[in-house]
């Protein structure tokens, strides 16, 4: 589906163009051509590839989809693939994704997946028409810092969700449930980990010394969205760590229990244990027994047993078993 295709001329929109006026305008030296597509059809695709003579690699790799994030050079352009990671109505994650192929006077954006939309992108491109004369890959560089603006959010939420977590592991009875919900977080943050690590990785080749042409007028933006990245990477690797440390105490806390489980039983056991040996020697019937002949003999010998229960249940209190 077309979402818009604009050209744009010194910083400034000139005009939205039909597919077929593609091919006129990206041939002109200071224009570029901005096109969006949101989950394209392989027709699609082949019309695109011919207004902007994609290399087919690329348009594979965007007709398949889930793609590893990359960025990959193709001749005098560029293909990024990038993740777009958003919750769902349940709270869970979902990948969704977008491929932006990038030449000297084009940008094409293909989202696939997602219901997140680059509006905002475009509009913020057409307030500063200063950056924009930097051409396709100020408009490369918006895209990308949008797509990484949107981790921080997630990142957020996977820290608070942590932290109430955290809250609850001293809780008794709630180990379960924790171990349950740290699993499910941790399955949350490997995914924006795998969106976010390879995306790093390639969005350090966008500056320093060798650099391609396309971005070459834009590297200073680039190193930004790296840092932001490095931050966001830093961020997970925290989570990560957190949450095996509070499986590990939860665990503890698991072992915990059952021993004060153990101690209990024992102490009950041990109890019982008394007044069934004082039942059963009581219980033999010899003859020559003389609290067998004597009137009182049944009622000291229950309170007899009572007694010692009583004096091992105050131990097993003061000793913290019960």
């Amino acid at each position: 589906m077309l979402i818009n295709c604009v050209t744009y001329q010194n910083g400034k929109k000139l005009a939205d163009i039909p597919i077929a006026d593609i091919s006129d305008y990206v041939v002109r030296p200071d224009c570029f051509v901005w096109v969006a597509l949101r989950d394209a059809t392989d027709a699609e695709l082949a019309e695109m590839q011919e207004e902007f003579g994609l290399h087919e690699l690329a348009v594979e790799d965007a007709r398949h989809g889930h793609q590893r994030p990359k960025i990959e050079e193709y001749g005098d352009s560029l293909f990024a693939a990038m993740h777009l990671p958003e919750s769902d109505e349940n709270g869970e994650l979902r990948i969704g994704e977008v491929n932006v192929f990038i030449g000297a006077n084009y940008v094409l954006s293909v989202r696939n997946r997602s219901r997140q939309d680059f509006l905002g992108v475009r509009a913020r491109c057409e307030r500063e028409p200063n950056h924009l004369k930097l051409g396709s890959s100020f408009v490369f560089y918006a895209l990308m810092d949008a797509v990484v603006d949107r981790y921080f959010p997630l990142v957020d939420a996977l820290e608070s969700e942590l932290e109430a977590i955290e809250a609850k592991i001293f809780v008794k009875g709630s180990a379960r449930s924790n171990i349950e919900r740290m699993y499910g977080l941790k399955g949350q943050a490997m995914l924006l980990k795998h969106a976010v690590a390879p995306l790093m990785e390639a969005v350090s080749k966008l500056h320093g010394s060798r650099v391609h042409d396309v971005c070459a007028s834009s590297q200073e933006y680039f190193r930004d969205v790296y840092d932001h990245l490095v931050r966001i990477n830093a961020s997970i690797d925290t989570i990560r760590d957190t949450i095996g440390t509070a499986v590990q105490v939860n665990l503890s806390m698991v072992t915990i229990e059952e021993n004060e489980t153990t101690k209990r039983l024992a102490a009950w056991a041990g109890i019982f244990a008394v007044a069934t040996a004082f039942a059963g020697i009581w219980g033999m019937n010899f003859k020559n027994m003389p609290e067998l002949q004597w009137e009182y003999g049944y009622p000291v010998a229950l309170l007899f047993i009572a007694t010692v229960c009583a004096f091992l249940l105050r131990r097993f209190k003061r000793a913290g078993w019960l």
